[in-house]
């Protein structure tokens, strides 16, 4: 591969050195040039043999130009190394390779002579170069100026640069531009060396400049048979620019009408083709005189079924070159092609004529040989070796095959892989030479010019269309034009299947083989295979890093995948291609996707490894880089892929995710805490696996997201990151209680301020679980429902032991009421001993004993606790509304959008996430406020209530007294309870006073007796107390408490009947309550009988005496 790029390069170089030269001798930069001896233009003269340095001297100096001496000029400096010229003697260029030398001389090199420059201005004839001092063709090859450019043939060299625009009198700036333009377009060409066909080389070296020129040859020969074949005289020729002249020449205004002045027909078509194919005009003209007088005297004959090179022979002699050299080189030329295509490739073979072939072998080289004889002695074995050639070459040639008959086709240039490689090289004339990213404009006309040729060189459809397609594709690997790649994509399309091609087309396809040395070593190749093995390689080696190659050039993905894909299906239609496991295209396209994610996977974890790691895990990096290619590759090349493979997002996702899963399980093996690492590492990795997912949902259906989702090995961070995250909030909660223990040990139950009425207990307990809260909303994991469900319940019942601790320390409210007395009856009966069905309250048991014992709180102590309380489930709210909002936000999306029912009705509400602390705090403020008002009247109010009032009749001592200090305290509670709280505790009040009413007339004791006119006093008081809790609107509303006191009111009205009324109810009531009814005036017999026993009444009390044995009143 090296070599041929050595050898392409060379051609280039001298390609490009003579359209300088050409350039600058037509010009008017050198005023006048004298042409060598024997050469009347500059057709005539070997440009290659010209100095390039002694030319750019003249053109500097403005003098005149002696082509004799730039010719000498190069011959006298073509063997000596090449100098920089940059002054110092020290450095210089080896002619040969000091590697592949060998050992040095032992003798000493001999002394070169100083080397004087001729003068500039010598008008003295000088002769032609002995042929001894100019080297052979194969000596400029290996010569280290067509290896390398000189500082003399440098356009940056200093000779060069003193070149003003000012000394061009006929260049503007436009065409200068437009030269340097193309002059770069031309050498920034890509490399194209994986696209070589898989042909072997040619066993007698023949060039690529060989078969180009052999192939005009052959064109000008068809052109010739349809009569278009003309010679233009010299004089014509001589005044002429060539095509690439005119063009430098001229403005581009200019350019349109030269172009239209063309000349019409298949002659300027040839003339175009001439120029496109660098074709000089002296080999034309004499190519075309050949042609014409081979075919005089050959009546009937077609100029196209002549044998081409062979007739060129015996028709141009040497006298019509200017240089002996040039002649050697084409008479070579000449000679190499009927071997290739009589010896070594022939359309027919020898059969029982191989003997011929030594023969024909034997006659070429004595043709060759003759030039290095004397002049009469080497003419003469010439003539009667290229008789003796014509008498057997012609014979063989004109033998019949593929249908033809004999004479009908001359068979010498149609042996493949002969005919394909000069075909190619007439088909390299559709780009235009000075800018070979684009087509000529008689692209067209070309083309049908080159059908005229099919017939010599065998060309069928298939072959056509299969190098035409093989040329435009790489031309634009070499140029990078899109529109020569849709060029070849469509030549490709017209390439006809198996089943389109004809019976003998097909024969014909199949006898076309040869062997070729590949990565696998010899390999027998078809014709397809050789020309469509390179495009699809190429088009696969790319595509399967395609995000390297096609990163910026998207749109020439869709190309490269078109191409791909049709010469995949047309190769595998050969019968010897080995079948891959890739039978479907969509397995094509899961290779490229496989393929070309691994390598860029492999860049990104190179750039990663690259990057200074100090503040974040080489994990966290890899997942956020995974995500941005993910989606550069799902905008950029999916849409491409998904034309021809439906999957390709889900392929390409699923892989990424499968390869990022690798680097990261040896991380999750060993994560055990919520370490910086795994907070950094766990969100990187579930984002880009979030986005993988929905990326998936997204590029297919329902039931093929199920299909993937099961294949997909999920990374369970989730799971793992869960169980990390439940240990963290487990230990929160533990200090959480702590916290609120010892908040309760230290709260003195004071306000904070005036403005706020709670103690500082509740404040801290909010603070630790706001914090807990923070932190767990800090944590970036993935988290699922539980760990929020986890710290929910946490948080809830720290509020529970928070609650229950206020409360613990409370008296119970039976310790605060004093015991009933024993039930005794009116004093006036006659004494009986006591009898007591129920276990009576020890009297001895002394009040101030029982004081001692129990804790009382005080009343601002009581409110400040309602208040905290109140504090508490009022701030739950908000931080449960806080709570849901941030996980809103932080809500990890389903993996898969499909949930059963059951599942989502496992998610708890967020209604209930802290019932049990409502219910805690609120039946803890319940209890406060029953134990406050229980407090109040049964304790704070004792002895003006329980043990005043009533006492000794209940007209001396009427509920009035008790108002005052009720309202005293009613006040203190006002003034510290928070207004929500308001309600509750004078609704507690009220209960109590009202039990502590009917405490006194039920349970007043001895002392008590009332009769039935007490009761509208009763009735007066309780009144009294109703309108003292309404207190005119500003109190509690009056339905509220006219259901309070209905009980109280009920047993008033009792107290009204009179004694005989209430016997006979309750000696009814006892049968009743044991059917599950009241007696008839609605009470029941315990009420009865505590009425009765305060009743001063003999017939009340006899009846006591007789029916339930209660003792009488000491007092």
């Amino acid at each position: 591969m090296d070599e041929e790029n050595e050898l392409e390069l060379l051609q280039r170089y001298r390609r490009d050195r003579r359209i300088l030269l050409d350039f600058l001798l037509s010009g008017s930069l050198i005023k006048k040039v004298v042409m060598p001896p024997g050469a009347v233009s500059l057709d005539d003269v070997d440009l290659d043999q010209v100095s390039v340095d002694y030319v750019l001297n003249c053109a500097k100096k403005g003098g005149m130009l002696e082509l004799s001496e730039a010719i000498r000029d190069y011959h006298d400096h073509v063997g000596l190394p090449q100098m920089n010229n940059t002054g110092s003697a020290g450095e210089f260029f080896l002619v040969t390779d000091n590697e592949s030398s060998g050992s040095p001389p032992k003798r000493a090199p001999p002394p070169v002579p100083e080397f004087m420059p001729p003068p500039a201005y010598t008008p003295t004839p000088v002769l032609t170069p002995p042929p001894d001092l100019t080297p052979p063709v194969a000596d400029i090859v290996s010569s280290p100026v067509a290896s390398s450019v000189s500082k003399s043939m440098s356009f940056n060299s200093t000779q060069v640069r003193e070149l003003t625009i000012d000394d061009i009198e006929d260049f503007d700036d436009d065409d200068v531009e437009e030269v340097d333009n193309i002059r770069s377009l031309r050498r920034n060409r890509n490399d194209a060396t994986d696209l070589a066909l898989g042909l072997p080389s040619f066993v007698t070296g023949i060039s690529d400049d060989d078969l180009r020129e052999t192939a005009y040859e052959i064109l000008l020969a068809c052109a010739g048979a349809s009569g278009g074949l003309i010679v233009p005289s010299k004089e014509k020729k001589k005044d002429k620019k060539s095509r690439l002249m005119r063009k430098l020449g001229r403005s581009r205004s200019e350019s349109i009408t030269s172009q239209s002045q063309q000349a019409p027909g298949l002659v300027g078509l040839l003339e175009s083709m001439r120029v496109q194919m660098e074709i000089s005009e002296a080999m034309d003209i004499r190519t075309r005189q050949g042609l014409l007088n081979a075919l005089s005297g050959k009546v009937g004959k077609r100029m196209d079924a002549l044998l081409i090179p062979l007739e060129l022979l015996c028709c141009i002699s040497r006298t019509e070159f200017s240089d002996k050299k040039a002649f050697i080189r084409w008479q070579k030329r000449q000679l190499n092609i009927l071997e290739e295509g009589l010896i070594n490739h022939p359309a027919i073979g020898f059969g029982e004529s191989g003997r011929k072939a030594s023969e024909l072998r034997i006659l070429l080289a004595k043709i060759e040989e003759s030039e290095f004889l004397p002049p009469s002695t080497g003419e003469l074995q010439r003539v009667e070796c290229l008789r003796s050639l014509t008498e057997i070459a012609i014979p063989l040639a004109e033998r019949a095959a593929r249908g033809d008959l004999t004479g009908e086709v001359c068979h010498w240039a149609d042996g493949y892989y002969l005919n394909v490689r000069l075909y190619e090289k007439l088909l390299l004339s559709v780009f235009d030479m000075l800018d070979e990213g684009k087509l000529t404009e008689e692209v067209e006309e070309i083309l049908e010019l080159l059908k005229s040729t099919w017939r010599v060189l065998g060309i069928t459809e298939t072959i056509h269309y299969t190098c035409y397609a093989w040329v435009l594709f790489r031309q634009h690997v070499i140029t990078g034009d899109q529109g020569i790649l849709q060029h070849a994509i469509g030549q490709l399309k017209k390439i006809p299947l198996k089943e389109q091609r004809g019976a003998q087309e097909r024969i014909h396809l199949k006898s076309l083989r040869t062997k070729a040395e590949g990565e696998m070593g010899s390999q027998d190749m078809s014709f397809l295979q050789s020309f469509l093995s390179p495009i699809q390689k190429w088009a696969d080696k790319h595509l399967r890093d395609y995000h390297l190659n096609f990163s910026e050039r998207p749109v020439m993905m869709e190309n490269i995948v078109a191409v791909a894909m049709i010469s995949r299906r047309l190769l595998l239609e050969e019968p010897d291609v080995v079948q891959s496991t890739s039978i479907t295209d969509r397995d094509q396209i899961d290779s490229y996707i496989s393929s070309s994610i691994k390598n860029e996977f492999a860049r990104i974890l190179q750039a990663v490894d690259k990057v200074d790691m100090k503040h974040e895990h080489p994990l966290t990096l890899l997942a956020e880089e995974c995500k941005k290619f993910l989606k550069k590759d799902s905008t950029m090349f999916m849409p491409i892929l998904s034309q021809r493979h439906p999957q390709a997002t889900v392929v390409s996702a699923s892989l990424l995710h499968r390869l990022y899963g690798n680097k990261l399980k040896p991380f999750l093996d060993v994560a055990e805490h919520l370490t910086e690492d795994v907070v950094s590492v766990f969100p990187a990795a579930d984002n880009l696996e979030q986005y993988i997912i929905a990326l998936m949902t997204s590029a297919c259906e329902e039931e093929a997201v199920e299909v993937f989702s099961k294949k997909l090995a999920l990374y369970q961070i989730e799971s793992i990151s869960g169980t990390l995250v439940l240990r963290w909030v487990n230990s929160q909660l533990g200090r959480i209680l702590g916290w609120v223990e010892r908040s309760i040990l230290q709260e003195r139950w004071e306000p904070i301020s005036p403005q706020q009425r709670h103690g500082s207990s509740i404040v801290e307990v909010y603070r630790i679980v706001e914090e807990t809260v923070d932190q767990f909303f800090g944590l970036r994991v993935p988290m699922r429902s539980s760990e929020l469900s986890s710290l929910f319940r946490g948080v809830d019942n720290a509020f529970q032991v928070y609650a229950n601790n206020v409360v613990e320390k409370l008296a119970s409210k039976e310790d605060l009421i004093p015991p009933a007395p024993v039930l005794t009856r009116y004093k006036k009966e006659a004494g009986l001993k006591a009898f007591v069905k129920k276990e009576l309250f020890d009297p001895r048991l002394p009040d101030e004993k029982r004081s001692i014992e129990i804790d009382v709180l005080t009343t601002p102590t009581l409110c400040v606790q309602l208040n905290t309380l109140y504090y508490g489930i009022s701030q739950l709210n908000k931080l449960e509304d806080s709570i849901w909002e941030r996980w809103t936000r932080k809500k990890p999306r389903d993996k898969f959008p499909k949930k059963s029912m059951d599942e989502k009705s496992k998610i708890f509400s967020q209604k209930d996430s802290f019932d049990g602390s409502r219910q805690s705090i609120n039946a803890a403020i319940d209890r406060i406020c029953e134990y406050t008002g229980t407090k109040i009247v049964f304790w704070d109010l004792r002895l003006p209530f329980i043990d005043g009032l009533y006492k000794p009749s209940v007209s001396l001592s009427r509920l009035e007294a008790v108002i005052e200090p009720l309202d005293m305290e009613l006040s203190q509670l006002c003034t510290i309870i928070v207004e929500p709280l308001r309600d509750r505790i004078v609704t507690s009040l009220l209960q109590a006073a009202l039990d502590g009413l009917l405490r006194v007339l039920l349970d007043g004791g001895s002392s008590r007796v009332f009769n039935t006119a007490d009761a509208k006093l009763f009735e007066e008081d309780l009144e009294v107390l109703k309108e003292f809790f309404i207190s005119g609107g500003d109190g509690l509303p009056r339905g509220v408490v006219e259901n309070q006191v209905a009980r109280a009111r009920q047993v008033i009205k009792l107290l009204g009947y009179e004694t005989r009324e209430l016997i006979e109810d309750l000696k009814s009531a006892g049968g009743l309550e044991m059917q599950g009814s009241r007696s008839k005036l609605g009470a029941d017999s315990n009420t009865l009988l505590r009425i009765l026993c305060h009743r001063s009444d003999s017939e009340a009390s006899q009846f006591l005496k007789k029916q339930y044995k209660i003792p009488k009143s000491t007092v």
